[in-house]
Formats: structure tokens, C-alpha cells, sequence
């Protein structure tokens, strides 16, 4: 996981002027990247000041409530307490700003007269994983319903259930469907049933609503698992190109171009796998990504183990593929006119995925076509009509923190909330700054403040530029999808970093007496020739 984190965020100095949401800062470096960087997509980044709050406005749009943030402030009764004098809770001007944490799990405990803000239940449970394992919130939870509503005692009075009943539901069913992979664990599952048939025991009603809980929870877990289980066969077929070069002639090999000669179409396709990837990757991805070992949690170690962030590992590994599959296709062709005519191709295709709004499939084909293999053939760009690819350069310039990426963003994302049709809704963000912002907001603010209390202020500003990420990612691709074209993209073997090179000075020959003891020596190691 550190490795991950190291190769993600690369070497970036925190801004001195981050979110206004913190209340106490923290000083922290760069984290050293590796010394053959993999992840070429973060190679501009790197000379980047990081990222302050987005101003965003949407919470998650799961289903059975779409709740607001209001970006100018809290809402003004948002956060009001049971009595309004709750201990343990810090408020001003109505806004929450801090608690203790006992306090705030009572916050998040319905009762017959009280039911939580959505708003607060999201960025509660999004947050709280900082500071204690979800089956233990679960555990909790589960005790104060059982101890409040006195839910142990024999002889329930029946309506008394019949109050709390729905409300104790209504909160298990958006932890189920907003946080679905906390119940891959098997306490999270055991807490949950045991909560769950104290309410419907006494009731036909309650006991259908919890069934069907339940079974929409396991298919969720179910889909996950068997996304899960194509991506590691996926993974374990993966061949270098350059293996395939060797036992097969060039001549009869496919390019992208015989697969798919209509740059439109591929834009669409991989606007396929990105939305499909994005749907698996879970909003507290986002936070274990970051985990550490609370201060207050006595000897207690984090808990992010890889599998607590697998789907959004694999997303910046499809980033990483798709920018190695550009430099591999333009890397290949033998001949110069057939090289240029691949770079028109992908800058067209580019120039479609930014019409639709998939910012991430074009920051992946840009990197590709800057890798240092492609970008030394000389020769082959200066055959390349390359105004269109200027332009697109530009709206992906990292200078002054991607201002103009960020303005296209916020353009397709207010397209997006207009929408008429899922083609209008396609946001989908250049992911490694998406992250990168989060990184950095979870940086750049103390978790806890000096008196012990949870600066809930910070997770608030968290939830938000979660919640936007999460009303993306559910939008269904409208478009066609082409079964041999996605099989390519996902499974065709491509180049190394040392392949790249070796195609790239087989094409065009080294310039220098570096790059010709490179090509030497790559022919030797790769080719076995001298």
C-alpha cells in the first residue's frame, strides 16, 4: 500500500495555503518516488503545488434520497442536536463543527423523535473509518438502538417498535447501499442481522423490508466479487508485447487501427470501462487510501490492507495501461507514415473522450503520447498535424494547479446536472488529481484538535468532494458496447518501459552515443543480439 501511495502521489510539497476548513495544520513532506517511476501519469503532477477544497454541491445520489450540501456554509439546521444541548458536540452558528467521538456516534443513533441528516450520516460514516474499523462503529450502533429503544426487553411493546422500526432501517439501508464493501466483513454482516431481526420480529411488514435489505446487500457483494475475479484473470494473462513479437511475425499482428478505424467509436469504448470501473470503486476508498494509526487508539495499527482499496488501485492501474497502449501502438509500426497516421488517430480519438467528458482516457492518451519513446521520434511528429493535439495539450496544462482542466471539469460537471440524457451526464475526472485533492485536504488538517475532539469541519469538507465523485460514477454509458473492441483494450499485451525504447530506437535511431550504448544494450537483453 505505502509503494502504491508512493508511485501515486510522487514528489509534491503540501501548499501552505490549503483548506479553510482546518483548524490545525500539519507539516508533512513529499513522499520519494521510486527510482524507475512506473506511473507516468503523475510525471507533470509532480511540479504541482497541491490542491485545495473543491466547492461542490452535490451529496451522493443513492437511492432512496439525493441530499444537499449547500457550498456557501452548512445548512442552518443541518446539524441541530436531539435537545439541542447534546453533550460532547461543538456548534456555531449552527454549524457542527467538533465532537468527541462517543458523541457523534450518538449523533448518528435515530431515535423515536430523531432521525440523523443523510448529510451527516455520509460524511460520518465516511469519516469515521479514520479512527475505528467499521464493525466496531457497527457494534456501537447496534448497542445504543438495543439499549435506547430497549429492544432486549421481553414482551416488546409493538409500537413502540413500530416507531423506531423504520427509522433504524432507514439508516441500515443507506449504510448498506453507500457503504456496501464494509460488510465483506464478517462481523459487519453479523452485527447487521442480529439489529436487523430484533426490529422485524414482531412484525410481518418489517420482516420483508429487512429480507429485501439483505438480499440487495449480497448481490452488491456478489457483483463486486465477480468484477473482482475477471480483473485478477485479467491481470494473470498479461504478456509483454515484446514476448508476443518474438514468437509471432509482425505482419499478421492486429493494431488498434484494424480493430477500430473509427476514433469516435474508441472514444466510446473506453468511456466503457471507465464508468464501469469507477461504479466499483467504494466512496471510503477514497479515506482507507490514507489511513493512519490514530493517536488516541492506543497500540491499535491501521487497517488499510490492500483489499480495502483494490478497485481504486485497479482504476490507476487501467490509467497507466491505456497511457502504456498509446506509446505501444505508435512504438510499433515499422514505417514512419503508418506511425504518424497512429498519432492522428489517438489525438482524435482524445479529442472525442473530451467532448464526452471522460477527462480521464484523454490525460492517459496525452501521457502516452509524451512518454519519452514516443516523443524523441522526431521524424514520425514531424509528419503529424499536430494544431489539435496542441490544443488539447492545453486543457490539460498542469500550470496554475490544471486551471483550465479544472474550468472544462466544472463546465461538464454543470452540463452534467442539466442533463437530459446519460450522454450529457459523463463526468468523469482526471482521477490522479481527484485523489491528489484528497490527499492533501486529509494532509493538510489535523484528524483530531488539541482538546481531543474530531474536527468534523475537515470531514465535511472531505464528504463534499467525495459526494460529487460519487453522483458520477453511477451514470449508465449510453453508448454501444463493441466486445472484440473492449477485449483489446483490456487484454492485448503491451511494451515495458525497456520494449518501448528498444521499438522506439529500432525506428528511429539514437541521436547520441547514450541512447546508442542503450540501444545496444536493450537488443542484447530483449533480442539476445548483439
Amino acid at each position: 500500500m505505502a509503494k502504491f501511495l508512493a508511485e501515486l502521489l510522487g514528489c509534491v510539497l503540501p501548499d501552505k495555503g490549503a483548506s479553510s476548513a482546518c483548524e490545525s495544520r500539519q507539516s508533512h513532506g513529499g513522499v520519494k518516488q521510486s527510482t524507475k517511476q512506473k506511473t507516468v501519469l503523475f510525471r507533470t503532477l509532480a511540479k504541482e503545488k497541491p490542491l485545495t477544497a473543491h466547492k461542490q454541491d452535490r451529496m451522493p445520489q443513492t437511492p432512496p434520497f439525493a441530499a444537499m450540501f449547500d457550498s456557501s456554509g452548512y445548512n442552518r439546521n443541518l446539524y441541530q442536536s436531539k435537545d439541542d444541548s447534546c453533550g460532547g458536540l461543538y456548534y456555531h452558528d449552527n454549524n457542527l463543527l467538533s465532537g468527541s467521538l462517543e458523541a457523534l456516534i450518538q449523533h448518528l443513533v435515530p431515535n423515536v423523535d430523531y432521525y440523523p441528516d443523510r448529510t451527516y450520516i455520509f460524511t460520518f460514516l465516511l469519516s469515521s473509518r479514520l479512527f475505528m474499523h467499521p464493525y466496531e462503529l457497527m457494534a456501537k450502533v447496534c448497542h445504543l438502538c438495543v439499549e435506547q429503544q430497549r429492544l432486549s426487553e421481553p414482551g416488546l411493546d409493538k409500537n413502540r417498535i413500530r416507531k423506531i422500526a423504520p427509522k433504524i432501517l432507514q439508516l441500515l439501508t443507506e449504510w448498506t447501499e453507500t457503504f456496501p464493501y464494509d460488510f465483506r466483513d464478517e462481523r459487519m454482516m453479523r452485527n447487521l442481522k442480529e439489529l436487523a431481526q430484533r426490529i422485524a420480529s414482531g412484525d410481518e411488514m418489517y420482516r420483508k423490508n429487512v429480507q429485501q435489505l439483505l438480499q440487495n446487500l449480497l448481490r452488491k457483494l456478489a457483483t463486486v466479487s465477480q468484477y473482482e475475479e475477471v480483473l485478477a484473470k485479467i491481470n494473470a494473462t498479461s504478456t509483454d508485447r515484446l514476448t508476443v513479437l518474438k514468437t509471432k511475425p509482425q505482419s499478421i499482428q492486429r493494431d488498434i487501427i484494424t480493430v477500430c478505424n473509427d476514433p469516435y467509436t474508441l472514444a466510446q469504448q473506453l468511456t466503457h470501462i471507465e464508468l464501469e470501473r469507477l461504479n466499483y470503486i467504494g466512496p471510503e476508498e477514497f479515506v482507507q487510501a490514507f489511513v493512519q494509526k490514530d493517536p488516541l487508539d492506543n497500540d491499535k495499527s491501521c487497517y488499510g490492507d490492500r483489499k480495502k482499496t483494490r478497485n481504486l488501485e485497479a482504476y490507476v492501474e487501467w490509467f497507466n495501461r491505456l497511457s502504456y497502449l498509446v506509446a505501444t501502438e505508435i512504438c510499433m509500426p515499422v514505417k514512419k507514415k503508418h506511425r504518424a497516421r497512429v498519432i492522428e488517430y489517438f489525438i482524435d480519438v482524445a479529442r472525442e473522450c473530451f467532448n464526452i467528458g471522460n477527462f480521464n482516457s484523454l490525460m492517459a492518451i496525452i501521457s502516452g503520447m509524451n512518454m519519452s519513446p514516443v516523443s524523441r521520434l522526431k521524424k514520425t511528429w514531424a509528419k503529424v498535424k499536430t494544431a489539435k493535439f496542441d490544443i488539447l495539450e492545453h486543457q490539460m496544462d498542469p500550470s496554475s494547479n490544471f486551471y483550465n482542466y479544472r474550468t472544462a471539469l466544472r463546465g461538464a460537471a454543470q452540463r452534467s446536472l442539466t442533463a437530459h440524457s446519460n450522454r450529457e451526464k459523463i463526468v468523469i475526472p482526471f482521477f490522479s488529481l481527484l485523489i491528489k485533492d484528497i490527499y492533501f485536504l486529509n494532509e493538510g488538517c489535523a484528524n483530531r484538535l488539541p482538546n481531543g475532539h474530531v474536527n468534523f469541519e475537515k470531514f465535511w469538507e472531505l464528504a463534499k468532494q467525495v459526494s460529487e465523485f460519487m453522483t458520477w460514477k453511477q451514470v449508465e454509458c449510453p453508448f454501444e458496447r463493441d466486445r472484440k473492441i473492449l477485449q483489446y483494450l483490456l487484454t492485448i499485451p503491451v511494451f515495458s518501459d525497456d520494449a518501448l525504447y528498444l521499438a522506439s530506437y529500432e525506428s528511429e535511431s539514437p541521436e547520441n552515443h547514450i541512447e546508442k550504448d542503450r540501444w545496444k544494450t536493450l537488443r542484447s537483453t530483449l533480442l539476445g543480439r548483439v
